[in-house]
This record gives structure tokens, sequence and C-alpha cells, in this order.
């Protein structure tokens, strides 16, 4: 599958201080319902501020900061490799969709990235959240909205 769309990075640090938002009860800094959420510490180019690098981070290091970013509406999670079983039930749960791409190949998907721009937390640097703009971003679905996954057999 091809995306094409608007999608958010947000790795570790990020998703930290948002799950800090929301039980706080604060106003978050960007509109989490239906947003894609993409797992991503992306290389910047310093000269040109272009992303020159913008692979998945592994999925699981995610897990326990997932359900209240579903709670609050996120519809999409992109990055790699398998989920918890209570990562998957809240998936099912909350009718999203976890989507998985190519490890390996952070230049390459770079290139699919049309705008980048920092959206939320810039003193993370790399791991800002990030607005980017995205053209044929292969991926496949790897945990659909009822929570079958692939990586169960």
């Amino acid at each position: 599958m091809l995306l094409s769309g608007t999608i958010y990075t947000a790795r570790d640090k990020a998703h930290r201080k948002l799950t800090d938002f929301i039980t706080s009860g604060e106003k978050l800094p960007l509109e989490l319902k239906n947003s894609a959420i993409y797992y991503c510490g992306p290389v910047i180019d310093k000269e040109s501020g272009l992303f020159s690098s913008a692979g998945p981070t592994t999925s699981s290091r995610m897990d326990e900061m997932t359900e209240p970013l579903l709670t609050a509406g996120v519809a999409v999670l992109i990055g790699k490799g398998p989920r918890s079983e209570h990562v998957i039930a809240s998936i099912a749960k909350h009718r999203a969709i976890y989507f998985s791409t190519i490890g390996g190949a952070g230049v390459y998907l770079a290139d699919r990235i049309k705008h980048a721009q920092v959206m939320a937390f810039p003193e993370l640097l790399s791991e800002a959240i990030y607005e980017l703009t995205i053209e044929e971003f292969p991926c496949y679905v790897a945990v659909d909205s009822h929570g079958k996954s692939i990586y169960s057999r």
C-alpha cells in the first residue's frame, strides 16, 4: 500500500510528553483526533533542514504509551515490528490501524516526504513532533481495526 497525506512523527520522548499532557488534562499542542503517528526520529540535514533519513523506530518501544494516544483519537500508527497483546487489543477497541513500513530504508522513505515542519516540542530536536506531507509512502497493514495481526500465526 502507498500512503499519501499528512502524518506526524513521534518517538519515545514526544510520546511521553503527549501522554503527560493527556493524563494531566492539559490542552494538547496538536489535534490528535483522526491523526496518524509515525514512529520516526529523522536525520535532518543541518544546511537544508530537509530529512535525509526517516526510517521507522521499533514500535514496541511506544507500547506503554499507546493506549492514551488512541483514547485521544489517534487513528493510525506507523512503525516496524510486532506490538504487545495489550496494544493489539487497544487498536481493535479504538478501531485504529497499525501499519508497518520498511526498516533499513530511511533514505528511501525520506524521499517520500514532500514537506516537513515542527509542530510541537522543538527542544527535542530530531525527536520533536513534525507534521509531514507524504506521497506514495510504502507500508502494509500489520494490525487491522479488528485486532488481526500479521505477527500472530
